[in-house]
């Protein structure tokens, strides 16, 4: 009989292949849209009474991919496009017939989209079908924006780009105006431009999602194969602008007894430049690099043999994250940037850096360089990572990665090569993943055994998301400006399934038949493996999301684990079962809430793991969240308790001016670690901060260990 892992395959397999396909039509006629030229541009006030905008033809055809996909919108938007020689202005007309439903709660820049009403814009400047840049508003005028990458699996969401919105809103709805300068995009040096386009507004109270292409869900907004067509572009250049932005930071450090009495005067002047290098590549450098206003990780329990991941916040290193990507999906991480600069949670100063990202043709090209400073007994260290894309096909691509660290009579080298092929519109307008890749690493001290591969089959879709892909990282896989979390060969293997019933209330049921994890260590012998079913899960139309899950866990300890405190697991083979409850409420609601709970067995006695998260949003000035996570845990050799506590307080006066209270607490370091953030922009590229850390002991009473009160002025520039 077959294993029934082959024979569940086999069925699914089955069912792709002679099931008879549903097409269905996800393009809005017409497919173009034309931005005209205006002389005088219009004032950016969000009051769309001006002239120009009467000179643009609107589109104004939506269609829903949510709740009834390929239904017409329930609501009239509008979009017309016009431009001079120096940026391109979208106005959006959001009719609405009950307007005092409009949910807008966030005023600050880069707010939670997701939870407001809101209106986005996606721009494939270059007609790659791969690559955007995304622009969202709410009916407050508050702004995200994200750089999009490879179809939306990689989305940079601290990119900030220098434009600007108002919004208004009436008895008819909610109005607005967008400016984005032709300096903030990336396009090829041609004098007739045509880009790609697309338009999504939701309506939080109606969970109604409307898009102008490209509205089947088996695609999202990201998907930039699916855009529309702007037209009417001529003439426009990003300029030689060179810009500049020199900051000062000063500030006082001290401690306090019996920890510490030492005082420290903090002061730091540096500058970032970027320059145009041509239309479509840009350079971006820096020196004396300061992070000053980043907020402080978030701590975490480290309840696994495993080291914990923490994501990048620094502004640098995160503008032009995604051309860095690598094809291993979540680890190995080949290039991984708080290598540089944090050693040991500490930072290291970077002497400085500079950076070329852009577009060459077919080609997306990435390359970095940083230098960082001697500290205490981390030496000086010299960073470099190119990576090249090549573009294939219509939405694939292959490509190289390669790094180097070298130090003072030391190097660390790796070298890989990735692919993606894409296929959308397969068996209907689904969508097909297939990739991989490999790299291999050189250090001095270790030979052999030092690549790693890995490779997949995605089918990521509404009804169906099926993958499978095996991964293997050898025992010298050593890439110092990487992350590798573990060793050893992986089988992933995941089954969803999610019918949409039109009934009860519920949109969407989520079945999930399988979903495995296989390890095996680096002499192919079983390590650990993880395995969940979900019987029975759901979305409701009012916004309610549950999941109940059944997990199986296998572990192998080769040595005895100490898993916290004095509480040791001695070594040997372990199977447990666990149970497992989420649900979670609204979140655009005024109150919203996140609920966990996960029980059973674990190692040689029981594990109960429970959290809670809520948020209040008084007001679009005000919110507040608080998040709590417990586990109980008793073992052979002994019980103990792990607690995490973390609230925030927002406070947004403007879209320019906010400030933010967050304090965090565990009972391993038992340190409350306090930040307070103000953050003003007096002109869009400008910003001033002014920051406060404070650190306090509660190993025995609660008392003051260390404060940091610091300010900085960063000012834009351009020429």
């Amino acid at each position: 009989m077959k294993p029934i892992a082959i024979r569940m395959f086999s069925a699914l397999l089955t069912f792709i292949l002679y099931t008879p396909p549903t097409f269905s039509q996800s393009d809005s006629q017409p497919a173009v849209i034309t931005a005209v030229w205006a002389n005088p541009a219009p004032k950016v006030n969000g009051d769309l009474d001006e002239e120009a905008w009467k000179q643009a033809a609107p589109i104004t055809h939506f269609t829903q991919r949510e709740p009834q996909e390929g239904a017409a919108a329930s609501e009239r938007t509008e979009v017309r496009i016009v431009y001079n020689d120096r940026a391109m202005f979208i106005g959006v007309w959001c009719y609405d017939s009950q307007p005092d439903g409009i949910i807008a709660n966030e005023l600050q820049r880069d707010f939670s989209y997701d939870e407001e009403d809101n209106f986005e814009v996606i721009f494939d400047t270059y007609r790659d079908r791969r690559n955007g840049f995304l622009f969202v508003i709410n009916p407050n005028g508050a702004r995200f924006d994200a750089l999009v990458t490879d179809e939306g699996n990689g989305i940079n969401t601290d990119w900030n780009g220098i434009w600007d919105t108002r919004a208004n809103v009436n008895d008819s709805g909610w109005f607005a105006e967008i400016e984005i300068p032709f300096s903030t995009l990336r396009f090829a040096d041609d004098s007739v431009q045509v880009w790609g386009v697309n338009f999504e507004r939701n309506l939080r109270r109606k969970r109604e999602q409307v898009l102008w292409q490209g509205f089947s869900r088996n695609y999202e907004l990201e998907q930039v194969s699916q855009a529309g067509t702007l037209a009417g572009l001529q003439n426009i250049r990003r300029g030689s602008t060179l810009e500049i932005k020199p900051f000062a930071s000063g500030g006082l450090q001290r401690g306090f007894a019996p920890f510490s009495d030492e005082r420290e005067t903090l002061r730091k002047v540096g500058v970032d430049f970027k320059y145009p290098l041509a239309q479509s590549l840009t350079l971006d450098a820096t020196v004396n690099t300061d992070f000053a206003q980043v907020e402080s990780d978030r701590a975490q329990i480290n309840l696994t043999r495993f080291p914990l991941f923490f994501p990048e916040k620094r502004e640098f290193f995160l503008e032009g994250a995604g051309i860095f990507q690598f094809n291993f999906g979540e680890w190995p991480i080949p290039f991984y940037s708080r290598r540089i600069g944090i050693v040991a949670g500490e930072q290291i100063p970077i002497i400085a850096g500079a950076r070329v990202v852009g577009k060459a043709g077919d080609y997306d090209l990435g390359a970095l360089d940083i230098q960082t400073a001697k500290k205490d007994s981390v030496p000086t260290a010299n960073f470099a990572v190119l990576r090249v894309k090549r573009n294939i096909l219509k939405q694939s691509y292959v490509g190289v990665l390669a790094t180097n660290k070298k130090l003072a009579g030391s190097h660390n080298r790796l070298f890989g090569a990735d692919a993606n092929l894409r296929f959308s519109n397969i068996f209907g307008d689904n969508t097909l993943e297939i990739g991989g890749a490999v790299a291999g690493t050189q250090t001095p001290a270790l030979h052999g055994d030092n690549l790693a591969y890995r490779f997949f089959v995605d089918f990521p879709n509404d009804f169906i998301d099926h993958f499978i892909g095996i991964r293997s990282v050898q025992k010298n896989f050593n890439p110092e400006t990487g992350f590798v979390p573990r060793f050893g060969k992986q089988l992933s293997w995941a089954l969803r399934i999610a019918p949409r019933p039109g009934k009860w209330g519920i949109r969407q049921l989520v079945f999930k038949p399988v979903d495995v994890e296989y390890f095996w260590d680096a002499d192919n012998r079983p390590e650990s493996a993880f395995w969940e079913w979900r019987p029975f899960g759901f979305l409701t139309e009012s916004g309610e999301f549950f999941e109940f899950n059944i997990q199986r866990n296998f572990d192998r300890l080769d040595e005895d684990f100490n898993i916290f405190d004095a509480v040791n697991i001695p070594k040997g083979r372990y199977h447990f079962t666990h149970y497992e409850i989420q649900f979670e409420t609204n979140s655009s609601r005024p109150l919203a809430a996140e609920l966990f709970y996960n029980w059973g067995d674990y190692y040689t006695g029981s594990r109960k793991n429970f959290s809670l998260a809520a948020t209040v949003k008084a007001n679009k000035h005000l919110a507040l969240s608080t998040d709590y996570s417990r586990n109980d845990i008793a073992l052979a050799a002994g019980s103990f308790t792990t607690k995490e506590v973390g609230g925030r307080v927002r406070y947004a006066f403007s879209t320019r001016l906010n400030t933010s209270l967050f304090a965090q607490w565990n009972n391993e370091d038992e340190l409350v670690n306090v930040n307070f953030r103000l953050h003003w922009i007096p002109e869009i590229g400008s910003d001033v901060y002014l920051v406060y850390n404070q650190l306090f002991d509660t190993t025995s009473k609660t008392r003051p260990a260390r404060a940091t009160v610091l300010a900085k002025v960063a000012y834009h520039l351009a020429w």
